[in-house]
């Protein structure tokens, strides 16, 4: 017997406005599995707050770990995410608060996506073994439209909201007023293939741009196309120097810019067949996401973990993580490594900069890649939403990924329109699209 297929994930929505729904999830376990839970929560803009915390007791007996839950109260604002596998199976409980449009049922939809696949028996769905999926098909979505202010961040939204994932992008505005967009994506429903998801894009496009949108055309392309629509996969070095140069990075930013660096330590000695990873860092947008990924990338697999706001922009973390192998990290160099990797993408998670290209200013953001291939979600929507509230324009946006040293990197170039030059100093848009994506607008 196995756990039935509705009840993987469960939604219990919060009676009050304001107060957090919690999501649990319990099915079999893989490495990564947290990382592709965080993902999807962060792409549904979900905003992790403090409300409820467990004081969970930690007891180890002739090596083994076992939970005894000792008390638990309710506070007015916080978050906090319980994590217990044994390497076969896993529970893992979210307490977030969602915005007035979020689609829960969509979000159940996909989170039920990420876990194992089932199988049916007898008219009931269990889960088995996880199948290797197959590379998702790429369309090419080209449109032409009358240019105005906010434009690109208005299409992201329709997109995202129809669940098509930007992979690439190449928009550019023509001298008499008019931008032609192309865009690389796929479609997660997986369904764009068909006439109505066709129409039905069109149509949603059609209802936000109205009479500026002059055209609207979508084909299925070959992943091989979409690859070399970029050009070269290299970045200047002068760009690659300006983005990616630890030193350079703290040079330039400022103080209402810096993030607070981690505090991580490292204890083998509490459990014999865990090492306890512990973190004490600033809150950010997407901060489980970052960690989790971090850890699938080293293909770390976490047993048990504790994750909870102690205050607005604090927060702290336990996590008991063993090797693939299932044995505890006992090299040094291999801790350290890890351990410097989490406190990178802790204190930078993203790359943000402007640069000069001629007359212009070009803003530059990056993100790494998975070594999955999955790269981070709504970045665009939110360089896209920080520009509009600036209210600048955008001449030439491309999104393309790099290898830089021995990491892909998603790149996103956007050439502004700055106008006369009165608006915000280059300085104030690099602090709102950082603000933006780190979520402390």
């Amino acid at each position: 017997m196995g756990i039935l297929y509705d009840d993987v994930v469960l939604l219990n929505h919060s009676e009050r406005e304001g107060d957090p729904s919690v999501i649990t999830v319990n099915c079999p376990d893989k490495t990564g599995l947290g990382s592709d839970l965080c993902r999807i929560i962060l792409f549904f803009g979900l905003t992790v707050v403090r409300v409820e915390r467990s004081n969970v007791l930690l007891e180890f007996v002739n090596g083994m770990l076992k939970d005894s839950l000792l008390q638990r109260r309710t506070e007015p604002t916080g978050f906090i995410c319980d994590v217990s596998t044994d390497g076969i199976w896993c529970y893992i409980v979210f307490w977030v608060v969602g915005r007035p449009d979020t689609r829960w049922n969509l979000l159940k939809k996909r989170l039920m996506g990420a876990c194992p696949s089932c199988s049916s028996a007898s008219g009931i769905s269990y889960y088995r073994a996880e199948l290797s999926p197959r590379p998702p098909d790429v369309f090419l979505l080209t449109f032409c439209c009358n240019d105005r202010r906010g434009l690109l961040h208005d299409v992201t939204t329709v997109l995202s909201e129809l669940e098509l994932t930007i992979k690439k992008v190449k928009v550019s505005t023509t001298p008499d007023g008019k931008v032609m967009d192309l865009f690389f994506v796929t479609d997660t429903r997986e369904l764009l293939h068909t006439k109505k998801r066709q129409e039905d894009t069109h149509y949603q496009l059609k209802s936000v741009l109205g009479d500026a949108m002059i055209s609207c055309d979508i084909e299925m392309v070959g992943s091989e196309i979409a690859g070399c629509s970029q050009g070269p996969s290299f970045l200047p070095q002068e760009v690659a120097e300006d983005m990616f140069s630890f030193e350079i990075l703290h040079e330039q930013l400022s103080a209402s810019l810096a993030c607070n660096k981690a505090i991580i330590t490292v204890d083998n000695l509490m459990s014999r067949g865990h090492t306890l990873i512990k973190i004490a860092c600033q809150d950010h947008k997407g901060l489980l996401y970052d960690i989790m990924r971090t850890l699938k990338d080293y293909n770390i697999q976490i047993s048990y973990g504790r994750f909870a706001a102690k205050a607005k922009t604090e927060c702290e973390l336990e996590l008991f993580i063993m090797q693939a192998d299932g044995k505890k990290i006992v090299d040094h160099s291999k801790l350290n490594g890890l351990c410097s990797r989490l406190q990178m993408e802790l204190c930078r998670p993203l790359r943000v900069s402007l640069m000069n290209r001629g007359p212009d200013a070009e803003l530059l953001v990056a993100n790494p890649v998975e070594l999955s291939g999955k790269g981070r979600p709504i970045v665009f929507y939110d360089i896209t939403l920080a520009l509009k509230m600036l209210n600048i324009g955008i001449f030439s946006a491309e999104v393309g990924r790099y290898q830089i040293g021995d990491r892909e990197w998603e790149i996103y170039r956007v050439l502004l329109d700055e106008g006369n030059g009165s608006g915000p100093s280059r300085n104030k848009i690099v602090e709102a699209v950082w603000k933006m994506l780190m979520g402390w607008e």
